[in-house]
């Protein structure tokens, strides 16, 4: 089934294409002239087919052809041209501007299910491609384990908030988070609970961050969060519920439900912070907060938070 927009400014030429169109499973989407028709195909949801009359009032199909050719979009509509003009000189004007069929009245209705036929496969084809690519850019900034962001990614997100930051004079806060113990989950109870507890860690941490916060494996057991802050606003209470959220959850693996706790080192950007000094100064403070006794956040350049 595929949504069509069907456009004539002669009700009852809309009447028998909805009909043909709907026999055949289709849904219709009328409109009675060019301008309710450019109106429609500008929607996030519209049809990805179009039978449009060429003689409208107003704006006519081969001008809402044109225009839909210049939209910014990644997948245009089929677009079919119904008129009386069938002269070769109109059909290579209608296909010039644009369209990808063309059908004279008064249509055999067989020949415009085939038409109709041909461009529902092309449209899904063109679907296919589309959601292919969409899966390829997924798996190409995204964890296979955790659904995160990989780690090339959430370094792109830290560029691009450091260079927000910057433009807008804002604060940024940096946390690099470490599960405690980890080698002793994976020792015990084998990698594949291990791997259960990354995947429900990664849970904890979505629900706890605030939602323009990202996070993503670092590599590892270890996680890194970008979360952008208001001027002067103290980061220590965002890390801290996530690391207190962590303590309090019971993940589920194969070996039953566990608990664990995080680590995190949390580092302020500055004026003249770069990736690299910042992650560096993430890293010292993960270093204390291990140091103080773990399950605690440490913000560089003050002492640790103990856990509670």
């Amino acid at each position: 089934m595929v949504r069509v927009l069907i456009a004539d400014d002669d009700k009852a030429w809309l009447d028998l294409l909805e009909i043909v169109l709907k026999q055949d499973g289709h849904e219709a989407v009328r409109a009675a002239d060019g301008a309710e028709a450019w109106a429609v195909l500008q929607r996030s949801d519209a049809p990805l087919m179009a039978i449009l009359d060429w003689m409208m009032p107003g704006i006519d199909g081969i001008e809402v052809v044109r225009r839909v050719r210049a939209l910014q979009t990644d997948q245009l509509p089929y677009l079919i041209i119904l008129t009386a003009r069938d002269q070769k000189s109109d059909i290579i004007e209608a296909l010039n501007a644009g369209a990808n069929d063309y059908v004279a009245k008064p249509f055999n209705v067989g020949e415009l299910r085939a038409r109709v036929a041909v461009g529902r496969r092309v449209v899904e084809m063109q679907q296919a491609l589309l959601d292919s690519r969409r899966e390829l850019a997924h798996l190409a900034t995204h964890d296979p384990l955790t659904g995160m962001l990989n780690r090339r990614a959430i370094l792109d997100r830290l560029v691009e908030e450091l260079s927000r930051a910057a433009r807008q004079g804002s604060t940024l806060a940096v946390g690099m988070c470490d599960i405690d113990h980890f080698k002793v989950v994976n020792d015990t109870h084998g990698h594949q609970t291990g791997d259960d507890v990354l995947q429900g860690l990664a849970r904890v941490m979505a629900a706890s961050l605030r939602g323009y916060d990202r996070a993503g494996r670092f590599g590892g057991e270890e996680f890194l969060v970008v979360a952008p802050m208001e001027a002067r606003e103290d980061p220590v209470p965002v890390f801290e519920r996530l690391r207190g959220q962590v303590a309090e959850s019971r993940i589920p693996t194969r070996s039953g439900p566990m608990s664990v706790t995080v680590s995190i080192g949390v580092v302020i950007h500055r004026g003249d912070a770069t990736t690299d000094t910042l992650l560096t100064a993430a890293d010292a403070a993960l270093y204390e907060a291990k140091r103080l006794g773990r399950n605690r956040v440490a913000l560089h350049g003050r002492l640790a938070v103990e856990s509670t």
